[in-house]
């Protein structure tokens, strides 16, 4: 008796396996082929290895890195470092699996190299390097969920990015030369700019005297002259110091001072 229990269950532990799913995996269990449309997160799945496996994804962001040289407008080859961020939709990995299986990140770089390719052609090698940029990335995006719903569905892209752009030497030259022709023809502006304001200042300053000798010249008539005389007069009488003046009665006119 104790024999038959001991064989039935080193026949259970024959045929049954155990495969554990961590926090950030999902399971598929694949029997004599076919994928079962049921996925597994954290936790543990029991399988026949003789006929089954258990295929484990992550369901993380994933980052492939590429390093390319992509064609543009002019023709000329732009070298940039590519980062694809995606992320595989838990629900859709049997879907995944059975149309492209495992080897799915190939298929995402192939399509990104078409997409690159047909996108990147329609730009300038210098719009790479400016604030197209974006631009090229979205629409690089766009045209990849385009090409890749065709052939499976279960693959989120997150983002497309081009990093360390580097443009052809010469094209870099002139751009870098174009820049700093920019930049002094904005610094000249700003010097014209400030000397033109220095000239209206000046202006303003002259007008400003002229119109006041103007308003003090037609404000000494005679009357106020005489009156200004007396004034005269009267400081110079209550003054204790010898003084000689020569005066027509109406202006003194102090030549010498002795204190």
């Amino acid at each position: 008796m104790k024999t038959k229990i001991f064989l039935i269950i080193g026949t259970l532990i024959l045929f049954t396996n155990c495969a554990v799913i961590r926090p950030g995996e999902a399971g598929v269990k694949q029997t004599l082929g076919k994928f079962s449309d049921r996925v597994s997160t954290q936790g543990t799945i029991l399988y026949n290895p003789l006929v089954s496996r258990v295929i484990k994804e992550s369901t993380q962001t994933n980052n492939i890195k590429l390093i390319l040289s992509l064609p543009s407008k002019e023709g000329l080859s732009v070298n940039s470092e590519i980062s694809i961020l995606y992320r595989l939709e838990q629900n859709k990995i049997p879907s995944v699996l059975e149309n492209l299986g495992q080897d799915y990140e190939s298929i995402i770089t192939s399509v990104f190299r078409s997409a690159s390719s047909d996108v990147c052609a329609q730009f300038f090698a210098k719009d790479m390097h400016s604030g197209m940029r974006a631009k090229i990335e979205d629409e690089i995006m766009i045209k990849m969920k385009e090409n890749l719903e065709k052939q499976a569905d279960g693959i989120d892209l997150i983002a497309v990015l081009m990093k360390s752009i580097q443009l052809p030497r010469g094209l870099a030259n002139s751009i870098e030369r174009k820049l700093q022709a920019e930049q002094d023809a904005m610094r000249m502006e700003f010097v014209i700019q400030q000397a033109k304001l220095e000239a209206d200042r000046k202006i303003i300053d002259a007008e400003g005297e002229r119109d006041a000798q103007k308003i003090l010249s037609e404000g000494l008539t005679e009357e106020i002259i005489k009156i200004r005389s007396i004034e005269a007069f009267n400081e110079l009488s209550r003054s204790q110091n010898s003084k000689v003046i020569i005066t027509d009665g109406k202006t003194p006119f102090l030549i010498e001072t002795d204190e």
